[in-house]
């Protein structure tokens, strides 16, 4: 597929759902992607892009910056304390805010440097060992604390298990968020962001689907 043919696949979900058309934002997901195919994603105007590691981030964007202007770049990674600092000078959103050391440290450096990027909590609502991410039964109780760090929440992400249903995982995003008067919400990749949207995503994470399989190296 092409970044076209997401582009209007998403067109299509929103229209189907009954949404204003332009309510989904696509983070092209350019994690361990060769330069050239993220050059030629920005040469078709695309903007708004997803990076899993902050080296990476930082490695790659400061020269795509220089040649193609303003890019939107979100953390849709897992994201280090030690690395705070640098995801908020990078990042326009970081999507994976999960636990309370990491909001007080973004707090304080916000507090300091009188920036912090938009920021969505990870909810793992599969309450899967091995995946970061609040619980759903403490999401609420996150939420509030996040707020009276006066942390600028949008709304809430989450990746489902791969061997379950994923509208289900969406569904339950959903009723958190809209439970904590949340608006945003971070779901759906490749094979699945149409049910995502059905549900209410604003954000979707497609990533092999425009730029081919990611090639590690």
């Amino acid at each position: 597929m092409s970044l076209t043919d997401i582009t209007q696949q998403i067109s299509k979900a929103e229209a189907k759902a009954g949404r204003p058309a332009g309510s989904v934002k696509l983070i092209a997901v350019s994690k361990v992607q060769p330069n050239e195919r993220v050059a030629a994603v920005l040469d078709q105007g695309h903007r708004l892009f997803g990076e899993n590691r902050v080296q990476e981030a930082s490695d790659k964007w400061p020269a795509f910056r220089e040649t193609y202007g303003d890019i939107d770049v979100h953390l849709i990674g897992p994201l280090q304390t030690n690395k705070a600092r640098q995801a908020m000078a990078l990042f326009g959103t970081i999507h994976t805010l999960d636990r309370p050391k990491l909001a007080n440290t973004i707090a304080r450096l916000a507090q300091e440097t009188g920036n912090c990027p938009g920021l969505f909590i990870q909810v793992n609502t599969g309450e899967e060992a091995q995946k970061a991410g609040v619980m759903p039964t403490e999401t609420d109780d996150f939420v509030e604390t996040c707020r009276g760090l006066d942390l600028p929440v949008l709304g809430l992400m989450c990746i489902p298990p791969i061997d379950e249903e994923p509208s289900l995982h969406f569904a339950l995003l959903q009723k958190l968020a809209a439970r904590n008067g949340l608006t945003g919400l971070s779901m759906g990749m490749s094979s699945d962001f149409a049910s995502a949207i059905a549900l209410g995503a604003t954000h979707v994470r497609v990533g092999s689907a425009i730029f081919g399989e990611r090639v590690a190296g």
